[in-house]
């Protein structure tokens, strides 16, 4: 691309926002709410648009830069997201550029020339590097189209991921009071959405919240017994699939990375511990399909733009619901089926509630309470898991939504008063002083030295429950605790303790139901062929994959920017022959087409005349 090649538009259309849509980018139709928000931004109108990850918030903005004269300015937090943004928009013909501590100062020089000639449309910055005053005096002599500000839940206090550095662009309004300013963001509660628009000053805002829903995702959780092997059997059903796995601390993540490769995955880790370099490089090869799993802190995932991601795995709760929201909406990001799992254990929000505790008092802790509060209960759920997320923002349903553990299979609950009564009775028989899973070994009549030093192999209760695994009596002791019978004490090594609860029904005054428990579940959600709903020819998907990773590796680009996945299974249901039938697939525009066109054609040709 040369630097001051725009767009790739005849003389005689005008430039509209739907003609950039179709020849650029190569959509036919907009996503829900994004031609609202264009046209607002395009008449020169503040906006506030929180739309869902993959739900095409990049759109709103750079349409806009293209139809307004003048320079688009994005503020973006990571260097990477920006790198990867440039690189797309360059794919497709636009003139983009970024300025960031990567660059050296000849690149520097270079990128300034280009915006004072008018030969960039959109130059994507830092929050720290726009607020420079040489960067702002560099400003007041350029023509400025519009402001976007991305990622925009990081100028709230009541924002998960709040920075300082952020809360101070609304100097920027200020500075520039007629250039139409837009906040964008995937998640935002109320009162993160308020806080924003009163932070950035923004004048009568259009504002779009759009659905926070990602029914290509399947949201499944199961408890955690023995994670490792419960990851490693999950991968079985994903084999050649691209995914992230999330850990909550840097040693789970070198720990799993290895038992991963062991058994024979391409994986690497990714945490703020490993160096910059090595960062870059896993980033880098996880793009490119290089690395088909990364594992990792929630450190990665920001600059991640692959739409090809098909499962998230949590290995351990995070500690809101926006994270959650936020990494698991990382995969499907074309828009076609993914899976976001979860392994829970209840301990381990005991672990982030302790760790809560030992931060300063003041707003800022009582937030962060409030959304572990919010986490844990999202967790615990027996209804719908959409419905759960969804109620959090501010968004009601009323039917369940078929695509997440507890639609698909149901708890189903049994009359557990007899289990139960075992349960406590063994609780009070080794005196309140020991944790879950002693008490579970006790229970199944366990033959060891610890039971025996103890003389727990003479207790009436010993070996009771000795016809039930122990992942079963495990899920016993933990409804028991939920329901407020048990007590893990948390002072005193998570001992279980009764509560003044637990007496009526050992005294057989009452009966308990609980749920059955839930075994062997990463089988449970036993899927069909991810891609099936889609009438495509796979082997052809197969091919046209090995062409566009050559041609990827040829360019220097990861894959997805040659063409996403939901183009490639566009081919192989269209099966184009021609230019003209190229044109009319999803997300190949007049740039794509002229670069890469001719080898799928080529390739398509060729199939159907070994297949037709």
């Amino acid at each position: 691309m040369t630097s001051t090649s725009f767009v790739s538009l005849s003389s005689t259309e005008p430039v509209t926002a739907q003609s950039i849509l179709e020849n650029i980018f190569g959509y036919q139709s907009f996503r829900c709410g994004q031609q609202e928000v264009i046209e607002c931004a395009v008449t020169g109108q503040d906006s506030l648009v929180i739309l869902p990850t993959g739900g095409g918030k990049s759109l709103c903005y750079q349409i806009p830069a293209l139809v307004r004269s003048g320079l688009t300015l994005v503020i973006s937090p990571l260097i990477s997201l920006m790198k990867d943004q440039v690189d797309q928009l360059v794919a497709n013909g636009v003139a983009a550029g970024y300025v960031n501590s990567t660059m050296d100062r000849e690149e520097l020089v270079n990128t300034y020339k280009r915006m004072n000639d008018g030969h960039i449309k959109l130059i994507y910055v830092s929050p720290e590097r726009v607020l420079m005053r040489d960067f702002i005096e560099r400003l007041d002599n350029l023509p400025l189209a519009m402001i976007a500000v991305d990622e925009a839940h990081c100028i709230s206090q009541w924002g998960h991921d709040f920075r300082p550095e952020y809360a101070s662009l609304g100097q920027l309004k200020q500075r520039f009071p007629s250039v139409p300013f837009m906040a964008l963001t995937a998640t935002a509660d109320d009162a993160t959405r308020k806080d924003i628009l009163q932070r950035l000053q923004l004048k009568e805002p259009f504002s779009y919240l759009g659905s926070f829903d990602r029914p290509n995702i399947r949201y499944n959780l199961i408890e955690k017994h023995k994670p490792v092997s419960q990851v490693v059997r999950f991968l079985e059903g994903q084999r050649g699939c691209s995914g992230i796995i999330y850990c909550g601390s840097r040693k789970k993540v070198e720990m799993l990375t290895e038992k991963l490769c062991n058994n024979g995955l391409r994986a690497a880790s990714y945490h703020a511990g490993l160096d910059v370099d090595e960062r870059a490089y896993v980033q880098d090869a996880f793009q490119r399909d290089d690395i088909q799993i990364v594992v990792a802190t929630v450190a990665f995932g920001m600059g991640i733009n692959k739409p090809n991601v098909r499962f998230v795995v949590h290995f351990d709760i995070p500690r809101n619901i926006e994270s959650y929201y936020q990494e698991t909406g990382r995969a499907g990001r074309d828009g076609l089926p993914a899976e976001a799992m979860m392994l829970y254990d209840p301990a381990d929000i005991g672990w982030l509630r302790r760790m809560l505790d030992e931060k300063d008092d003041g707003p800022q802790k009582q937030v962060e309470a409030h959304k572990l509060n919010a986490m844990s209960a999202f967790a615990e759920a027996q209804t719908c898991r959409r419905q759960v997320l969804l109620n959090y923002f501010g968004e009601y349903r009323h039917e369940p939504c078929g695509n997440c553990d507890i639609c698909l299979d149901p708890p189903k609950h049994f009359d557990a008063t007899e289990q139960a009564r075992k349960a406590l009775s063994c609780v009070y028989r080794v005196n309140q002083s020991f944790g879950m899973g002693y008490v579970v070994e006790v229970l199944r009549g366990m033959q060891n030295i610890r039971i025996r030093e103890n003389g727990h192999d003479k207790l009436s209760t010993y070996g009771l429950g000795r016809d039930n695994s122990h992942d079963y009596w495990v899920s016993i002791f933990r409804q028991l605790v939920h329901k407020g019978l048990l007590f893990q004490n948390i002072t005193r090594n998570s001992t279980l303790q009764l509560t003044a609860e637990a007496r009526p029904l050992l005294r057989g005054e009452i009966n308990l139901e609980l749920a059955v428990p839930r075994l062997d579940t990463a089988t449970r959600a036993a899927k069909s062929d991810k891609l099936s709903s889609k009438n495509y020819d796979k082997k052809l998907f197969a091919k046209l994959r090995k062409l566009r990773k050559a041609i990827a590796d040829e360019d220097g680009l990861p894959p997805y920017v040659v063409f996403n996945d939901a183009t490639l299974i566009d081919m192989a249901e269209i099966l184009p022959t021609s230019y003209g039938e190229m044109l009319a697939v999803n997300g190949v525009g007049q740039t794509k087409l002229d670069k890469y066109a001719d080898p799928f054609l080529d390739l398509i040709q060729e199939h159907l005349t070994h297949h037709g």
